[in-house]
């Protein structure tokens, strides 16, 4: 499987960067080639037009961002969700890659 960009969108960047360590940690020992990166609301859009992203998840606290998120990426037929609560709670990031996965595949 060729490697898969997943682009995680919260209000700072912060909180999200801890769930990406979790998420890679997940994807290593899956044998899952990913690359997997946060990034703040604001900044979403210009590394949405420097890099390819296969999958785009926001953090529950953007979820309101996500029909905006949705009129931006139709054209470009990137998969968009809100991560679950509870798995961004529990920083779950084997749960939250296996969505991330599972919109990519739909």
């Amino acid at each position: 499987m060729a490697k898969k960009t997943i682009m995680l969108v919260c209000s700072a960047g912060m909180s999200t960067s801890l769930l990406v360590t979790k998420m890679q940690k997940a994807a290593e020992e899956r044998g899952v080639e990913a690359d997997i990166f946060a990034v703040s609301a604001s900044e979403a859009d210009q590394h949405l037009e420097s890099k390819p992203v296969d999958v785009l998840l926001l953090g529950p606290q953007v979820r309101f961002m996500k029909a905006q998120f949705e009129k931006k990426l139709a054209s470009k037929g990137i998969p968009l969700d809100v991560i679950n609560m509870t798995d961004y709670g529990m920083m779950n990031g084997a749960k939250v890659l296996e969505q991330a996965e599972s919109l990519m595949d739909a």
